[in-house]
């Protein structure tokens, strides 16, 4: 396949993905009200919601060897809509133990491969929700920045480059 060298190549895997993310991390009330016009779909079941254990693993620094930190509870769905004669698949993984969540996430992932519900999906449910994970961001560095301890040494308050103040 050719493309033209000035233009970027785009990728639909990263749309599904973003949009993914954001489903997961998403509130429920807010999902339940965006999805509230499309809650009578009844989805053809692959996985009903399920909810298992995910070992989480972390790394010392970034950069050293993996080790098991403990686990989390996760649920997870995968069901097929018949949107306007196409039938896609949707699924979700969040973390908890709502059943309801797993499910309207999958729902969204579902409708939003959906050309034709794609638009009104995005600023319905999308947009807020990039604003609802902007403001938390914002507010968990500010509460991070209000924990925020300087320290200074002795010698860079009394302005001496050895510490001695008595220096000729």
């Amino acid at each position: 396949m050719f493309q033209a060298f000035d233009s970027e190549a785009v990728d639909p895997r990263a749309d599904r993905q973003a949009w993914m993310a954001l489903l997961a991390r998403a509130p429920l009330d807010l999902l339940e009200s965006a999805l509230a016009p499309w809650s009578s779909a009844a989805p053809d079941w692959l996985r009903k919601p399920e909810t298992g254990l995910y070992m989480v693993q972390g790394r010392a620094g970034a950069t050293g060897e993996r080790f098991n930190l403990g686990e989390v509870t996760v649920t997870r769905c995968a069901l097929r809509l018949a949107s306007g004669g196409a039938r896609h698949v949707g699924v979700a993984y969040v973390l908890g133990r709502l059943h309801r969540k797993a499910h309207l996430a999958a729902t969204a992932d579902a409708l939003l491969q959906d050309v034709a519900h794609r638009e009104a999906l995005d600023a319905n449910l999308l947009q807020p929700l990039r604003q609802w994970s902007a403001q938390r961001s914002a507010q968990r560095q500010a509460q991070a920045q209000s924990t925020k301890v300087e320290f200074f040494t002795v010698a860079r308050e009394s302005g001496g480059a050895d510490g001695d103040e008595d220096a000729p």
